[in-house]
């Protein structure tokens, strides 16, 4: 019995095979035709076509949209935060002990039509004991924003330039090039020095760094690389990552420069 539903089986499918072997040697003398230089071409294109798409792919998923704000304590970092992610000057009155940090589409572009790609924002804090949870994040940044208090800058400014140093020393940052704002906030404030003032007096204290620390040692363990050019006074245009100087204030919410920062970094 079993034998005969086996054959009746059979029976059944053989027009199908035999359909698909007509086809199969109809293709056969198709391809025969087709002269094999116009073969190679075709089986090239296919291959060069599936590689460029994966490479594509592969360079989709690293580009980054990660940015981090960094800089001393009481800069302002986190109020420029909230500023970004919804438009308010929400002021912490405790120095964070973790990360501030947040996936969204900045608020001032939350009214665009179409596709915006999301930022991914990360407020790392200030205090000298917490810094070490930025090379958390660097390896994957696409732009460090060091926030500068414009107001109370000159008692800060040997701080904010050994941090800064340290920074931009890092192998990190060096070797992925990556893109530094210094933002000078707080600037609506009447006692508040210009993006120029501070641009010179970090680069004069920072010349003055570079120059101490290589007579401590000229195998730096704390720094992977040196700045500057040596006989010469330090400038930020002789960095190899590039630096640019901004102006913000976050209480008042006028963040341009920032918010231009960001988008250059992560395109929308």
């Amino acid at each position: 019995m079993d034998v005969d539903k086996i054959e009746l089986v059979k029976a059944q499918f053989e027009p199908f095979i035999r359909q698909g072997e007509e086809y199969v040697r109809r293709v056969e003398d198709i391809v025969r035709q087709i002269p094999p230089n116009q073969i190679y071409i075709a089986v090239g294109a296919v291959l060069f076509t599936t590689f460029l798409l994966l490479l594509i792919r592969v360079f989709k998923r690293t580009i980054s949209n990660t940015v981090v704000l960094t800089g001393l304590s009481g800069g302002g970092k986190t109020v420029l935060f909230y500023q970004l992610r919804d438009g308010s000057s929400h002021q912490g009155t405790v120095t964070s002990m973790e990360p501030n940090e947040g996936l969204f589409v900045l608020n001032s572009e939350t009214s665009k039509k179409g596709k915006i790609k999301a930022v991914h924002l990360v407020d790392v804090p200030g205090h000298s004991r917490l810094r070490p949870k930025l090379d958390e994040y660097l390896p994957r940044a696409a732009g460090i924003v060091f926030v500068v208090d414009a107001v109370e800058f000159l008692p800060n400014c040997r701080a904010a330039s050994e941090y800064l140093y340290d920074i931009l020393t890092k192998a990190s940052v060096v070797k992925r090039k990556i893109p530094l704002l210094i933002l000078c906030n707080k600037v609506d404030k009447v006692t508040a020095h210009t993006k120029e003032f501070i641009r010179k007096q970090l680069e004069k204290e920072i010349d003055k760094l570079r120059t101490s620390r290589k007579t401590v040692s000229d195998a730096d363990i704390s720094n992977e690389f040196t700045l500057g050019v040596t006989g010469e006074a330090f400038s930020f245009s002789q960095c190899i990552n590039k630096v640019t100087v901004g102006e913000a204030s976050g209480l008042t919410g006028e963040i341009l420069p920032l918010e231009q920062f960001i988008r250059e970094r992560v395109k929308p």
